[in-house]
């Protein structure tokens, strides 16, 4: 049973930088691609960022395409999301997933691809 745990979410303000961290564990984390969720109240859950298996490829929301960066780090189990030029739009509940090792690359931002979720870290960004 694999376990991910959020973490590094906060009130900032607009322009400002936060830096999200997922913890992986009861699996092997090189054998998942990663992903970042997020929503906000009255809103459906939406994609943010992925990276795949090994790190070499990423993908991003049009909405948070060069502020965003997904990172992972295989030896510790965790991947990041580093957020810049933070917008009020931003403010949501953010969540990692994982998918299983059969999960279709070209398909990594719909949610279905995704076997297990955190519980979530909000993140909110005042005007």
């Amino acid at each position: 049973q694999v376990q991910l745990v959020e973490s590094g979410g906060g009130l900032v303000q607009a322009g400002g930088s936060l830096r999200l961290s997922c913890v992986a564990s009861g699996g092997t984390f090189s054998d998942y691609a990663m992903g970042w969720f997020r929503q906000a109240p009255g809103k459906e859950r939406e994609f943010v960022a992925a990276i795949s298996w090994g790190g070499g490829s990423t993908v991003y929301a049009d909405s948070v395409k060069g502020r965003f960066t997904i990172s992972r780090d295989n030896d510790k189990n965790t991947v990041y999301l580093q957020m810049n030029s933070l917008k009020p739009e931003d403010t949501a509940v953010y969540s990692c997933a994982g998918t299983g090792v059969k999960a279709h690359w070209t398909a990594i931002q719909s949610a279905y691809e995704y076997d297990f979720w955190g519980q979530g870290t909000q993140v909110t960004v005042s005007s």
